[in-house]
């Protein structure tokens, strides 16, 4: 099986000894489970793999249960160290106060048993990090497969990518479209608005949520107010409204809204949103174009072109730390910009979707930024692009 570069990092931290939790976050169906199996499998150490669906009920007795099981374990078998891995823990009510108790009476009395924790929900992860568990985990996110990723696992084309992004367990449907958008739809983004955001967070319009969404991959690449929205929906409520659901669906890694660069916080705030999904998958699953007819139209082809650029460089953003804007005045555009504490980086996308675009010169007159990058170009193709490593951008 193919391993990702998440399975080196667990592995060296689990080798390592007992400092902290290692807590595994992501999208949902990016292969957060199959990795930790990966690891655990290749490891020495005893351990104990179990996942909450199993739990009879979702109080956190079930987590003192599973702990308590280790603790004898390890000590029936006089071993000197112990993992733990719950997966789906978010499942359990309250599971991060449950983690933090166990995991302190573990550190008081010299008890040397690492942990892992995972679950298939972003938001009910982050959240209980952030309540209970400050000082005591790190984060390992696993972001959406990369073009080298599912070329190197599936022999995936670049072409390919673009249109059908990386989800692993859709590739081998991609022969059959209808099929394939049928699995997108019933395995990926119904549950991901269903069961990662809609019973993490409190949403009074779970309707406009869904609609924001689609409309937002469908609209992947390009500039829409939210005052145009709430003309598109039904029973739209206000802007404020629609501004905190986007929110949401950034932090599920799902669909973001890119602001516009500006010298100042406040115009970046007030700015029309770009949106841009993290998987070009999602932008042609809620498409009626089919991969022969995107490819063909070159201005369509242009904005799922510039869509997976776009999602290359956010999946990325929060493990390297930086930001990622648009930027726009009058008819000069530049599609990203990256803002790192080091550096701005501006790039444009060579897709045909424009015609003698100046927006790279007159945007390197206003910001002077420290590179600026044409992608699609003679100097730099999209398949070179997408295979090449972020961080060389920004440090």
């Amino acid at each position: 099986m193919y391993k990702r570069q998440q399975a080196l990092v667990l592995q060296s931290r689990i080798e390592e000894p007992r400092r902290f939790i290692q807590v595994i976050a992501g999208a949902r169906q990016v292969g957060k489970s199959t990795m930790v199996k990966q690891v655990v499998n290749e490891l020495t150490i005893p351990h104990l793999l179990t996942t909450a669906e199993e739990a009879p009920d979702k109080n956190p007795s079930w987590i003192r249960y599973v702990w308590q099981q280790a603790r004898q374990s390890m000590r029936l078998n006089n071993h000197q160290e112990f993992l733990l891995v719950i997966d789906e823990i978010h499942k359990i009510d309250n599971w991060s106060e449950a983690v933090k108790a166990e995991w302190d009476a573990d550190t008081m009395r010299d008890v040397n048993i690492k942990v892992v924790i995972l679950g298939s929900s972003r938001l009910l992860i982050k959240d209980g990090l952030n309540e209970s568990l400050a000082g005591r985990y790190e984060l390992i996110e696993m972001e959406h497969w990369s073009f080298q990723e599912m070329r190197d696992a599936f022999g995936m084309s670049v072409e390919q990518y673009i249109y059908y992004g990386g989800y692993p367990g859709a590739f081998p449907l991609i022969s059959d479209e209808k099929r394939w958008r049928k699995y997108m739809h019933d395995s990926i983004i119904e549950p991901a608005i269903t069961k990662d955001v809609l019973t993490t967070k409190r949403v009074l319009k779970p309707a406009l949520l869904r609609q924001l969404f689609l409309l937002g991959c469908s609209y992947s690449g390009e500039l829409l107010s939210f005052n145009k929205i709430l003309g598109q929906l039904q029973d739209a409520g206000n802007t404020a409204t629609l501004a905190n659901y986007l929110q949401l669906l950034d932090e599920s890694k799902l669909l973001s809204g890119l602001q516009q660069f500006a010298s100042d916080d406040a115009r970046k705030y007030k700015s029309v949103p770009k949106y841009q999904v993290y998987n070009s998958g999602l932008l042609s699953a809620n498409s009626s174009l089919s991969f022969q007819d995107a490819f063909l139209d070159p201005k369509q082809w242009g904005r799922w072109v510039e869509t997976a650029v776009g999602a290359y460089l956010i999946n990325h953003a929060d493990r390297l730390e930086y930001k990622v804007y648009y930027w726009r005045h009058n008819d000069h555009e530049v599609d990203f910009v990256l803002q790192s504490s080091k550096k701005k980086v501006a790039i444009e996308v060579k897709s045909g979707r424009r015609q003698n675009n100046q927006g790279l010169v007159v945007f390197g007159q206003l910001f002077h930024p420290e590179m600026e990058l044409v992608v699609g170009g003679e100097a730099l193709s999209i398949e070179q692009f997408l295979l090449l490593n972020i961080e060389q951008l920004i440090v």
